[in-house]
């Protein structure tokens, strides 16, 4: 059992707190009885089980666990209140295939929202998400925790949102754009069989190139006197209404 907070291996499990360490180790931490059990049943490739002393978890027979004092857990932790088990998953790279609905997210940067647009998409059935350059990185703990384990359910890609655009519309999918500019409420547009939606950043929605990308513009009227809707929330609305 490691005691120390000095220990190597605890620098290196802390260190995955920041994104450039991640990357550079192509692993991520997973913190909490529900996420530990989600990634376990996932694809995703486990490496280590980080297990707080006297806490009660049935290790599978092929995954290594190192076994920890409160202290060290507590140092590692990202919880306010830790529940004593974490993951130290290997992140997943898979071929870009296009599905039949799909989420592109443009520079979306708030945690809450990109996990909770994520678990959305895959509660809508949705086949992928997009994540373009400038959003927050979908390893992030925060982000983990508001997907509740749908991270580990659909499908995600990073990168040059053009690139993706371009091999959507050679499948044949139509492109909707969430923004004001020119655009038709939602609910004037049948759902086309094959679909992406590009949704954009909290305060200044989706950028001009990727407003060029679309086929169809659309936006969600405002009935009260809110000036706009959250973006995760305003996202949970069009991917539903192109569930229809």
């Amino acid at each position: 059992m490691i005691t120390s907070v000095q220990n190597q291996k605890v620098k290196e499990w802390k260190k995955l707190h920041k994104r450039k360490y991640r990357n550079k180790e192509n692993v991520f931490l997973v913190e909490g009885h529900h996420l530990v059990e989600e990634v376990l049943k996932s694809d995703f490739t486990v490496k280590e089980l980080i297990v707080r002393e006297g806490t009660d978890l049935e290790i599978p027979e092929n995954i290594s666990a190192t076994e920890v004092s409160e202290q060290v857990f507590a140092a590692i932790a990202e919880t306010e209140t830790p529940q004593g088990m974490a993951a130290v998953v290997e992140q997943m790279a898979i071929p870009y295939e296009p599905g039949k609905r799909t989420l592109i997210v443009d520079a979306v940067q708030d945690p809450g929202n990109l996990g909770t647009m994520i678990r959305t998409a895959d509660a809508a059935g949705f086949d992928a998400v997009i994540l373009g350059k400038g959003t927050v990185d979908p390893y992030n703990d925060k982000v983990i925790r508001a997907t509740q384990g749908s991270l580990f359910h659909i499908p995600f890609f990073q990168g040059e949102m053009d690139e993706y655009v371009a091999q959507l519309k050679s499948s044949g999918a139509s492109i909707w754009a969430s923004t004001l500019t020119g655009a038709t409420p939602f609910q004037e547009l049948k759902s086309p069989d094959q679909v992406a939606l590009i949704v954009g950043n909290e305060g200044q929605g989706i950028s001009e190139a990727a407003e060029d990308l679309a086929d169809e513009r659309v936006y969600i009227p405002i009935y009260g006197q809110a000036e706009s809707l959250n973006v995760a929330i305003a996202s949970a609305v069009l991917m539903y209404h192109l569930r229809s």
